[in-house]
Protein backbone atom coordinates (compact mmCIF):
# COMPACT_ATOMS: atom_id res chain seq x y z
CA UNK A 1 0.00 0.00 0.00
CA UNK A 2 1.38 3.39 -0.98
CA UNK A 3 2.50 5.76 1.94
CA UNK A 4 0.00 8.02 3.67
CA UNK A 5 2.22 10.25 4.76
CA UNK A 6 -0.35 12.62 7.16
CA UNK A 7 -1.92 9.29 8.49
CA UNK A 8 -5.28 10.63 7.54
CA UNK A 9 -7.79 7.55 7.82
CA UNK A 10 -11.32 10.01 6.76
CA UNK A 11 -11.61 12.55 4.56
CA UNK A 12 -14.92 14.01 3.38
CA UNK A 13 -16.13 15.24 -0.08
CA UNK A 14 -19.06 17.15 -1.25
CA UNK A 15 -20.04 19.25 -4.17
CA UNK A 16 -21.20 22.69 -4.24
CA UNK A 17 -22.77 25.67 -5.95
CA UNK A 18 -23.80 25.34 -9.44
CA UNK A 19 -23.23 21.85 -11.39
CA UNK A 20 -21.22 21.41 -13.25
CA UNK A 21 -20.04 18.03 -16.10
CA UNK A 22 -17.08 16.40 -14.38
CA UNK A 23 -17.93 17.08 -10.63
CA UNK A 24 -19.09 13.42 -10.76
CA UNK A 25 -15.87 12.17 -12.64
CA UNK A 26 -13.64 14.25 -9.91
CA UNK A 27 -16.12 12.50 -7.11
CA UNK A 28 -15.17 8.82 -8.36
CA UNK A 29 -11.34 10.07 -8.81
CA UNK A 30 -11.53 11.24 -4.93
CA UNK A 31 -13.23 8.07 -3.44
CA UNK A 32 -10.80 5.89 -5.69
CA UNK A 33 -7.44 7.75 -4.33
CA UNK A 34 -8.66 7.29 -1.01
CA UNK A 35 -9.03 4.01 -1.74
CA UNK A 36 -5.92 3.89 -3.09
CA UNK A 37 -3.96 5.61 -0.10
CA UNK A 38 -6.19 3.65 2.52
CA UNK A 39 -8.12 6.22 3.45
CA UNK A 40 -12.09 6.25 4.48
CA UNK A 41 -13.85 8.60 1.87
CA UNK A 42 -17.33 9.69 3.06
CA UNK A 43 -19.55 11.73 0.49
CA UNK A 44 -21.25 14.74 1.49
CA UNK A 45 -24.92 14.91 0.10
CA UNK A 46 -26.52 18.49 -0.41
CA UNK A 47 -23.08 20.66 -0.52
CA UNK A 48 -22.74 22.27 3.04
CA UNK A 49 -26.34 21.88 3.49
CA UNK A 50 -25.58 17.86 4.45
CA UNK A 51 -23.00 19.45 6.64
CA UNK A 52 -24.94 20.48 8.90
CA UNK A 53 -28.02 18.16 8.55
CA UNK A 54 -25.55 14.93 8.73
CA UNK A 55 -26.40 13.81 5.21
CA UNK A 56 -23.35 12.04 5.24
CA UNK A 57 -22.74 8.18 3.65
CA UNK A 58 -19.22 5.69 3.12
CA UNK A 59 -18.14 5.75 -0.35
CA UNK A 60 -15.97 2.83 -1.60
CA UNK A 61 -14.74 2.00 -5.12
CA UNK A 62 -17.72 0.28 -6.26
CA UNK A 63 -20.53 3.31 -5.27
CA UNK A 64 -18.82 5.34 -7.89
CA UNK A 65 -18.64 2.78 -10.65
CA UNK A 66 -20.35 4.17 -14.08
CA UNK A 67 -20.17 7.44 -12.85
CA UNK A 68 -17.18 8.93 -14.71
CA UNK A 69 -19.71 9.29 -18.30
CA UNK A 70 -22.75 11.23 -16.31
CA UNK A 71 -23.32 14.71 -16.03
CA UNK A 72 -24.09 16.67 -12.84
CA UNK A 73 -23.52 15.43 -9.44
CA UNK A 74 -24.55 12.18 -7.87
CA UNK A 75 -24.09 13.52 -4.14
CA UNK A 76 -25.79 16.83 -5.66
CA UNK A 77 -25.78 20.30 -4.62
CA UNK A 78 -27.97 23.12 -2.53
CA UNK A 79 -27.38 26.31 -1.38
CA UNK A 80 -27.28 26.50 2.27
CA UNK A 81 -27.82 30.12 4.29
CA UNK A 82 -27.33 28.20 7.59
CA UNK A 83 -24.05 27.61 6.72
CA UNK A 84 -23.72 31.30 5.83
CA UNK A 85 -23.49 32.10 9.69
CA UNK A 86 -21.28 31.33 12.41
CA UNK A 87 -23.83 28.92 13.62
CA UNK A 88 -24.20 27.14 11.14
CA UNK A 89 -20.74 26.34 10.56
CA UNK A 90 -20.56 25.39 14.18
CA UNK A 91 -22.66 22.75 13.43
CA UNK A 92 -21.36 21.32 10.33
CA UNK A 93 -18.45 21.42 12.25
CA UNK A 94 -19.87 19.46 14.90
CA UNK A 95 -21.17 16.77 12.34
CA UNK A 96 -17.57 16.56 11.06
CA UNK A 97 -16.50 15.80 14.11
CA UNK A 98 -19.19 13.17 14.81
CA UNK A 99 -17.94 11.38 11.70
CA UNK A 100 -14.16 11.59 12.69
CA UNK A 101 -13.65 13.25 9.11
CA UNK A 102 -10.53 14.97 9.39
CA UNK A 103 -10.14 17.14 5.96
CA UNK A 104 -12.59 17.82 3.01
CA UNK A 105 -12.35 17.81 -0.87
CA UNK A 106 -14.48 20.93 -1.93
CA UNK A 107 -15.56 20.50 -5.49
CA UNK A 108 -17.34 23.53 -6.51
CA UNK A 109 -16.94 27.65 -7.56
CA UNK A 110 -15.49 30.36 -5.57
CA UNK A 111 -18.28 30.75 -3.29
CA UNK A 112 -17.69 27.17 -2.37
CA UNK A 113 -14.46 27.84 -1.38
CA UNK A 114 -15.05 30.99 0.64
CA UNK A 115 -17.35 28.72 2.77
CA UNK A 116 -14.48 26.26 3.21
CA UNK A 117 -12.04 28.82 4.73
CA UNK A 118 -14.45 30.20 6.37
CA UNK A 119 -14.98 26.36 8.26
CA UNK A 120 -11.37 26.34 8.24
CA UNK A 121 -10.99 29.74 9.95
CA UNK A 122 -13.79 29.00 12.69
CA UNK A 123 -13.28 25.56 12.97
CA UNK A 124 -10.04 24.20 11.97
CA UNK A 125 -11.30 21.97 9.29
CA UNK A 126 -8.62 21.52 6.60
CA UNK A 127 -9.92 21.13 2.99
CA UNK A 128 -8.69 21.34 -0.55
CA UNK A 129 -10.88 22.69 -3.61
CA UNK A 130 -11.35 21.34 -7.04
CA UNK A 131 -12.61 24.15 -9.31
CA UNK A 132 -15.96 22.75 -10.32
CA UNK A 133 -17.40 25.40 -12.76
CA UNK A 134 -18.44 26.29 -16.41
CA UNK A 135 -17.80 29.63 -16.63
CA UNK A 136 -14.15 29.08 -16.34
CA UNK A 137 -13.43 32.17 -14.10
CA UNK A 138 -11.59 30.65 -11.11
CA UNK A 139 -7.85 32.37 -10.64
CA UNK A 140 -4.97 29.33 -10.46
CA UNK A 141 -5.93 27.04 -13.69
CA UNK A 142 -6.20 26.91 -17.87
CA UNK A 143 -9.27 25.51 -17.28
CA UNK A 144 -12.40 24.56 -14.76
CA UNK A 145 -14.00 21.17 -14.66
CA UNK A 146 -16.99 21.53 -16.88
CA UNK A 147 -16.09 24.33 -19.00
CA UNK A 148 -15.11 22.09 -22.43
CA UNK A 149 -18.69 20.32 -21.96
CA UNK A 150 -20.81 23.49 -21.86
CA UNK A 151 -18.03 25.17 -24.75
CA UNK A 152 -19.39 22.17 -26.93
CA UNK A 153 -22.72 22.16 -25.92
CA UNK A 154 -22.99 25.69 -26.54
CA UNK A 155 -21.51 25.35 -30.13
CA UNK A 156 -24.00 22.14 -30.87
CA UNK A 157 -27.05 24.58 -29.78
CA UNK A 158 -25.92 27.61 -32.36
CA UNK A 159 -24.70 24.95 -35.08
CA UNK A 160 -28.30 24.48 -35.05
CA UNK A 161 -29.79 27.93 -34.90
CA UNK A 162 -27.97 28.95 -37.76
CA UNK A 163 -29.27 26.12 -39.64
CA UNK A 164 -32.77 27.99 -39.16
CA UNK A 165 -31.03 31.32 -39.26
CA UNK A 166 -29.66 31.13 -42.36
CA UNK A 167 -32.99 29.32 -43.67
CA UNK A 168 -35.25 32.04 -43.08
CA UNK A 169 -32.67 35.15 -43.34
CA UNK A 170 -32.72 35.78 -39.60
CA UNK A 171 -30.76 37.69 -37.03
CA UNK A 172 -30.77 35.66 -33.53
CA UNK A 173 -29.81 37.06 -30.68
CA UNK A 174 -28.41 34.12 -28.16
CA UNK A 175 -27.40 34.34 -24.62
CA UNK A 176 -25.27 31.94 -22.91
CA UNK A 177 -24.39 31.88 -19.63
CA UNK A 178 -21.15 33.98 -18.00
CA UNK A 179 -22.91 36.57 -15.69
CA UNK A 180 -18.90 37.82 -14.77
CA UNK A 181 -17.16 36.53 -17.42
CA UNK A 182 -17.41 35.50 -21.39
CA UNK A 183 -15.31 32.76 -21.73
CA UNK A 184 -17.94 30.87 -22.60
CA UNK A 185 -19.08 33.56 -25.49
CA UNK A 186 -16.27 34.71 -26.78
CA UNK A 187 -14.62 31.01 -27.22
CA UNK A 188 -18.49 29.16 -29.30
CA UNK A 189 -18.66 32.99 -30.51
CA UNK A 190 -15.67 32.37 -32.29
CA UNK A 191 -16.13 28.31 -33.17
CA UNK A 192 -19.39 29.10 -34.66
CA UNK A 193 -18.93 32.23 -36.90
CA UNK A 194 -20.83 34.46 -35.29
CA UNK A 195 -21.16 38.51 -36.96
CA UNK A 196 -20.23 39.92 -32.94
CA UNK A 197 -19.68 38.56 -29.48
CA UNK A 198 -20.44 40.99 -26.60
CA UNK A 199 -19.17 40.15 -23.21
CA UNK A 200 -18.84 41.86 -19.76
CA UNK A 201 -15.55 42.16 -20.28
CA UNK A 202 -15.27 44.36 -23.16
CA UNK A 203 -17.10 48.03 -23.65
CA UNK A 204 -19.36 46.96 -26.07
CA UNK A 205 -21.80 49.92 -27.68
CA UNK A 206 -25.10 49.66 -28.94
CA UNK A 207 -23.54 51.71 -31.72
CA UNK A 208 -20.80 49.02 -32.20
CA UNK A 209 -23.36 46.39 -32.66
CA UNK A 210 -24.83 48.36 -35.48
CA UNK A 211 -21.87 48.65 -37.13
CA UNK A 212 -21.45 45.15 -37.40
CA UNK A 213 -24.92 44.81 -38.97
CA UNK A 214 -24.30 47.49 -41.56
CA UNK A 215 -20.95 45.98 -42.99
CA UNK A 216 -22.98 42.79 -42.95
CA UNK A 217 -25.50 44.39 -45.16
CA UNK A 218 -22.24 45.56 -47.23
CA UNK A 219 -21.55 42.15 -47.72
CA UNK A 220 -24.14 40.45 -48.54
CA UNK A 221 -25.12 38.78 -45.71
CA UNK A 222 -28.40 37.78 -45.08
CA UNK A 223 -28.81 36.03 -41.65
CA UNK A 224 -27.03 36.81 -38.26
CA UNK A 225 -25.86 35.29 -34.88
CA UNK A 226 -24.92 37.27 -31.78
CA UNK A 227 -23.65 36.04 -29.22
CA UNK A 228 -24.32 37.62 -25.88
CA UNK A 229 -23.00 36.76 -22.11
CA UNK A 230 -25.92 37.15 -19.73
CA UNK A 231 -23.65 39.10 -18.10
CA UNK A 232 -23.32 41.90 -21.36
CA UNK A 233 -23.61 45.52 -19.99
CA UNK A 234 -25.69 46.49 -22.69
CA UNK A 235 -29.27 45.07 -21.08
CA UNK A 236 -29.50 41.98 -22.35
CA UNK A 237 -30.67 39.59 -25.31
CA UNK A 238 -34.09 40.91 -24.84
CA UNK A 239 -33.53 44.67 -25.28
CA UNK A 240 -30.79 43.79 -27.56
CA UNK A 241 -33.53 42.20 -29.69
CA UNK A 242 -35.60 45.43 -29.50
CA UNK A 243 -33.27 47.90 -30.00
CA UNK A 244 -32.18 46.30 -33.07
CA UNK A 245 -35.90 45.62 -34.25
CA UNK A 246 -36.06 49.30 -34.32
CA UNK A 247 -33.15 50.36 -35.91
CA UNK A 248 -33.73 47.85 -38.55
CA UNK A 249 -37.48 46.95 -39.08
CA UNK A 250 -37.02 45.07 -42.33
CA UNK A 251 -34.96 42.69 -39.94
CA UNK A 252 -36.34 39.06 -38.52
CA UNK A 253 -35.02 39.01 -35.01
CA UNK A 254 -35.10 36.34 -32.90
CA UNK A 255 -33.75 35.84 -29.28
CA UNK A 256 -32.62 32.11 -27.83
CA UNK A 257 -32.00 32.23 -23.65
CA UNK A 258 -29.60 28.62 -23.66
CA UNK A 259 -29.97 28.25 -20.05
CA UNK A 260 -29.43 25.40 -18.07
CA UNK A 261 -29.16 23.18 -20.87
CA UNK A 262 -25.21 24.21 -20.70
CA UNK A 263 -24.97 22.70 -17.17
CA UNK A 264 -26.07 19.05 -18.44
CA UNK A 265 -24.96 16.53 -20.56
CA UNK A 266 -22.05 13.84 -20.62
CA UNK A 267 -18.55 15.68 -20.09
CA UNK A 268 -16.34 15.52 -22.70
CA UNK A 269 -13.30 13.54 -22.96
CA UNK A 270 -11.52 16.24 -21.83
CA UNK A 271 -13.41 17.06 -18.48
CA UNK A 272 -13.53 13.56 -17.67
CA UNK A 273 -9.35 13.69 -17.63
CA UNK A 274 -9.07 16.99 -15.84
CA UNK A 275 -12.02 16.27 -13.13
CA UNK A 276 -10.18 12.90 -12.72
CA UNK A 277 -6.61 14.50 -12.48
CA UNK A 278 -7.35 16.82 -10.10
CA UNK A 279 -9.57 14.34 -7.71
CA UNK A 280 -6.02 12.27 -7.73
CA UNK A 281 -4.37 15.50 -6.88
CA UNK A 282 -6.55 16.89 -4.25
CA UNK A 283 -6.35 13.79 -1.68
CA UNK A 284 -2.41 13.70 -2.60
CA UNK A 285 -2.30 16.93 -1.84
CA UNK A 286 -4.11 16.45 1.54
CA UNK A 287 -1.64 13.56 2.19
CA UNK A 288 1.08 15.80 1.63
CA UNK A 289 -0.03 18.37 4.02
CA UNK A 290 -1.29 21.21 1.98
CA UNK A 291 -4.30 22.74 3.29
CA UNK A 292 -6.67 25.70 2.20
CA UNK A 293 -5.05 25.45 -1.79
CA UNK A 294 -7.39 24.84 -4.84
CA UNK A 295 -6.04 21.90 -7.29
CA UNK A 296 -5.16 23.28 -10.49
CA UNK A 297 -4.23 22.49 -14.02
CA UNK A 298 -1.68 25.29 -15.85
CA UNK A 299 0.29 24.23 -19.28
CA UNK A 300 -0.96 20.25 -18.39
CA UNK A 301 0.77 20.46 -15.19
CA UNK A 302 -0.63 20.18 -11.48
CA UNK A 303 -0.55 23.20 -9.41
CA UNK A 304 -1.95 24.20 -6.16
CA UNK A 305 -2.97 27.83 -5.44
CA UNK A 306 -3.83 29.59 -2.54
CA UNK A 307 -7.55 29.60 -1.89
CA UNK A 308 -7.32 33.85 -1.32
CA UNK A 309 -6.10 34.40 -4.46
CA UNK A 310 -8.46 31.89 -6.18
CA UNK A 311 -11.42 33.61 -4.84
CA UNK A 312 -10.08 37.10 -5.57
CA UNK A 313 -8.50 36.61 -8.51
CA UNK A 314 -10.18 35.74 -11.78
CA UNK A 315 -8.71 34.30 -15.06
CA UNK A 316 -8.58 36.76 -17.96
CA UNK A 317 -10.21 37.14 -21.29
CA UNK A 318 -7.20 36.76 -24.38
CA UNK A 319 -7.05 39.68 -25.82
CA UNK A 320 -6.01 37.55 -28.89
CA UNK A 321 -8.85 35.77 -28.84
CA UNK A 322 -10.53 39.07 -29.10
CA UNK A 323 -9.08 40.58 -31.84
CA UNK A 324 -9.13 37.07 -33.85
CA UNK A 325 -13.04 37.47 -33.14
CA UNK A 326 -12.92 41.00 -34.70
CA UNK A 327 -10.54 40.19 -37.89
CA UNK A 328 -12.64 36.56 -38.54
CA UNK A 329 -16.57 38.31 -38.09
CA UNK A 330 -15.13 41.29 -40.79
CA UNK A 331 -14.66 38.91 -43.64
Amino acid sequence: MPENNNKYKKIGVLTSGGDSPGMNAALRAVVRTCNYYDINCYGIRMGYDGLINDHIVELGPRSVKNLINKGGTELKSARSEEFRTVEGRKKAAETIKKHGIEALVVIGGDGSFTGAMKLYEEQGVPFIGIPGTIDNDIFGTDYTVGYDTALNTVAEAIDKIRDTATSHNRVFFIEVMGRDAGFIALNTGIATGALDILIPEEKDSIEDLFQSFDNAKKKGKTSSIIVVAEGDKLGGVYDLAKFTKMKYPEFDVRVTVLGHIQRGGSPTVADRVLASRLGVAAVEGLIDGRCCVMAGMQSSKIVFTPIEEAIKKHNEIDKELIKVSNILSMQ
